[in-house]
């Protein structure tokens, strides 16, 4: 097998758990390869670290799937699907769940989200790319699922050296798959609508929104499909307002609404950013708000002006809120840390005026499991907070 090893001092990341290796931490190649090969990986000693997809054309050079000296062959591929799904039916909804969270199932490259009977999968790596017809057989045989469709039409894909592709892969696969969360139905365009169709991270912080509803006049900015409207409108709201910028989106928001029997809310097509300006300026006020925008940064190079995107919205949605009521703030950008989120919600909170205190701080729900050693697998910061004058 063609031999990956490490330069002398890019040991401890890799030695402490992280899944990859990137091209500038390599000393040498042994060993004739193609793009996408499962290697072994050494030490500068020549002791074996694990064994993992190499892709040289990438950046993330390397992509560790096993740790122990094992054939990676399709009984290992079979186990590593079977544990996933094992997790997922003991701790997760298993009609409505991502199935398969990459780097966090110890499968490099791969998701795969489950609607029902529907599996969508995502290969985001070279390496998952050249055994996909293998893991769909997997899949398929695990799950019991009806169809699997692939929604490999992400940017990151062109790192790896691939072609965005989308289109079937097993099965029958309807336009549109219905699944229920927490007891409320969403059609879901799993062929067509942004990623896999539906965002099943916030599936958790979702549910955590009830005990703030009973009542409430609810504004929901960056509602997409309105998943959080729908929600606060289940949970007992007064009326519900979901604003975003896609009339397409809210579209589909209206029809899910329809689905549940829901008339207290509504949906209206406006720039985010612009209405949450009109609605301060016109001293609207809200017992909840809530901004769950998409990410505003994919990179480190943007992320002052993320930050500042993140500061504008939260301090206009700060404002809109009455005295003692509450605001559920998000940010999916991974290369917003924590710390930074939460120093931008002080500062946003001191220009607004407003005395904060903080519920209840979320992340991802458990079927996007993070990995301790691996920070990356974690990027979804959920913050629910009680909103004084």
């Amino acid at each position: 097998m063609p031999t990956v090893t490490l330069r002398k001092t890019r040991e401890t990341r890799v030695r402490a758990g992280h899944p990859w290796i990137y091209a500038s931490e390599i000393e040498s190649v042994d060993g004739a390869f193609e793009n996408g090969d499962i290697v072994d990986l050494k030490d500068f000693r020549g002791k074996f670290i694990g064994r993992g997809f190499y892709n040289p054309q990438s950046q993330i050079s390397l992509r560790i799937l096993t740790r122990s000296d094992e054939p990676c062959d399709r009984a290992f591929f079979t186990r590593r699907v079977q544990d996933a799904w094992s997790y997922r039916q003991r701790l997760c909804d298993p009609m409505s769940c991502r199935l398969i969270y990459s780097e966090s199932d110890f499968l490099p490259g791969l998701v795969v989200d489950k609607f029902g009977d529907t599996l969508v999968l995502q290969s985001l790596s070279l390496g998952v790319d050249r055994i996909k017809d293998m893991l769909c057989d997997i899949l398929m045989e695990v799950t019991g699922a009806t169809g699997i469709y692939e929604r490999s039409d992400v940017p990151v894909r062109r790192l790896e050296g691939m072609q965005l592709t989308t289109g079937l892969l097993r099965g029958e696969v309807p336009d549109v798959v219905e699944m229920a969360e927490n007891g409320i139905r969403f059609m879901v365009d799993v062929k067509n609508g942004q990623k896999t169709g539906f965002f099943l991270d916030q599936k958790e912080n979702r549910a955590a929104i009830k005990p703030l509803c009973g009542g409430a006049e609810v504004l929901d900015c960056f509602c997409h499909n309105g998943s959080f409207s729908l929600h606060a409108a289940k949970y007992g709201a007064k009326n519900v307002l979901g604003v975003d910028i896609s009339e397409e989106a809210l579209d589909v928001a209206r029809a899910n609404a329809r689905l549940n029997g829901l008339e207290n809310v509504a949906f209206e097509a406006h720039n985010c950013f612009d209405h949450l300006r009109e609605l301060t300026d016109a001293g609207a006020q809200y017992d909840l708000v809530i901004l769950d925008p998409p990410a505003f940064t994919k990179n480190k190079a943007a992320l002052q002006s993320a930050l500042r995107g993140y500061k504008e919205i939260n301090l206009r949605g700060l404002k809109l809120v009455r005295p003692g009521g509450f605001m559920v703030t998000c940010s999916c950008s991974q290369h917003v840390l924590p710390e930074m989120f939460q120093n931008m919600l002080n500062e946003a909170a001191r220009d607004a005026k407003k005395r904060v205190r903080l519920v209840e701080y979320r992340t991802q729900a458990k079927d996007h499991p993070l990995l301790p050693q691996a920070v990356e697998t974690k990027y979804l910061k959920c913050m629910i907070l009680q909103v004084m004058e």
